[in-house]
């Protein structure tokens, strides 16, 4: 304990050095001035109590590490790590036709608000295994992920209009605008690793984000822009009015009663298909050759190169096909707002995405798919402690990298064992 004492005291000062301007503070605006006034009592007692709790978890982290040393670790022994990879393979293949026949009739069940929410998740799925190709499969940290989003969405905005494209013929041009922009970067940090390829495409985020809070000519500037089309179906139009000559009216056609409800619902079927597409697609991309040098470039660099393996084609093509699904995600997304701006593009974004890969398990979509959704869902049911959201997210983070670096759902690396002869 005595050799702990120093440790557990420096940690809660930085504890209350860091909690202190976040919740010890609070910024008052009073006419044209601002002042900084203390908090009250309550905000007080948590300060202490989070300083006590660090302090004496510190102190005797040794017999609170013991305490749990003993119990013995569950086992689940279900039977699937023997069947064979025949069995295992249509066992996965019919559970994700379960979980896709339970989505797809799940938003006929629920309130409006709650495939709202879905639809949010969806998009935060697709970039998040869109990154993971950077981040997860080709070991690239990318910090600017975000600007390859806002390329799509304003690249719908602006087909939609300045030349009146549809939606349709747009996805795949943002897709397409998005893998360029991916290969443009690609090129300046191919010899770049670690921090240094952090820094890199963190400055091509801003760049991005900076371009179009000055391009107001183009983009609108910090306005953003508006009155963007919704997709539609067959020509068939969601809302109340025909838009654009042609259309129809989807409650028209079909012979019911018009309810806004329909065209959150058809948003919401049209995020799901992206994802299911976006996961599929992935997933023939990992088992091909260029997953796994992916995979050999994330692991050992020199190894890869010493294979003969171009490490340039490799992160090129994990940049492009990165962004891409980002792209994608960007454009479908404007289309759901009808407005975007270049607020919607900023750094937290970027984090956000990253936090879900790291969260859910390098490499891991199944991993990223439930980290999207808990890191979509919780702020939305605890809106009480929406100030302290990225505070909370930091906790998180903290907390995984300590007790679970490996993600929720760590990704399964087929292997080989050699039969032993005796």
């Amino acid at each position: 304990m005595k050799s702990n004492f120093s440790h557990a005291v420096f940690t809660a000062i930085i504890t209350f050095i860091v909690s202190f301007p976040l919740l010890g503070l609070n910024l008052v605006t009073g006419g044209t001035s601002m002042s900084i006034e203390g908090a009250g009592p309550t905000t007080w007692m948590y300060i202490g109590a989070a300083v006590a709790i660090v302090f004496f978890f510190q102190l005797f982290r040794d017999q609170f590490t013991g305490l749990f040393s003993h119990i013995p670790k569950p086992s689940f022994n279900t039977g699937y790590q023997s069947l064979e990879p025949a069995k295992k393979a249509k066992l996965e293949n019919w559970f994700t036709f379960a979980i896709i026949l339970i989505a797809l009739v799940w938003p006929f069940m629920v309130s409006r608000g709650s495939i709202d929410l879905a639809t949010l998740v969806l998009i935060y799925v697709m970039l998040g295994l869109g990154l993971n190709i950077v981040v997860g499969l080709a070991g690239l940290l990318d910090l600017g992920y975000v600007a390859f989003y806002a390329v799509g969405a304003y690249s719908y905005a602006l087909l939609s209009l300045y030349y009146e494209i549809s939606f349709w013929l747009a996805l795949p041009i943002a897709g397409i605008m998005a893998a360029l922009f991916g290969f443009l970067l690609g090129f300046p940090v191919l010899r770049l690793r670690g921090d240094y390829l952090a820094i890199v495409t963190l400055g091509f985020g801003e760049i991005i984000r900076i371009f179009l809070l000055n391009a107001t000519s183009l983009t609108g500037g910090p306005n953003g822009i508006g009155g963007i089309d919704k997709p539609t179906l067959f020509g068939m139009e969601f809302g109340r009015r025909v838009k654009e000559d042609g259309n129809t009216l989807f409650h028209e056609v079909m012979g019911i009663s018009y309810d806004s409800t329909y065209k959150v619902i058809f948003l919401y079927l049209l995020a799901l298909i992206l994802v299911v597409i976006t996961v599929f697609v992935i997933r023939r991309l990992v088992r091909m050759p260029v997953g796994r040098a992916w995979e050999a470039l994330r692991e050992d660099e020199i190894a890869c190169r010493s294979l003969g393996m171009n490490r340039t084609a490799i992160k090129l093509s994990a940049f492009t096909i990165g962004a891409a699904f980002a792209g994608f995600a960007g454009c479908f997304f404007a289309a759901r707002q009808g407005f975007i701006s270049p607020e919607s593009f900023t750094f937290i974004e970027s984090a956000i995405i990253l936090a879900i890969v790291v969260l859910g398990g390098m490499g891991s979509q199944m991993g990223v798919i439930l980290a999207a959704i808990a890191m979509t869902v919780l702020p939305e049911l605890a809106r009480e402690f929406q100030e302290y959201r990225m505070l909370m997210f930091g906790l998180m983070m903290v907390l995984m990298m300590v007790w679970r670096p490996q993600g929720l759902l760590p990704s399964k690396r087929p292997h080989l064992e050699l039969a032993d002869d005796k």
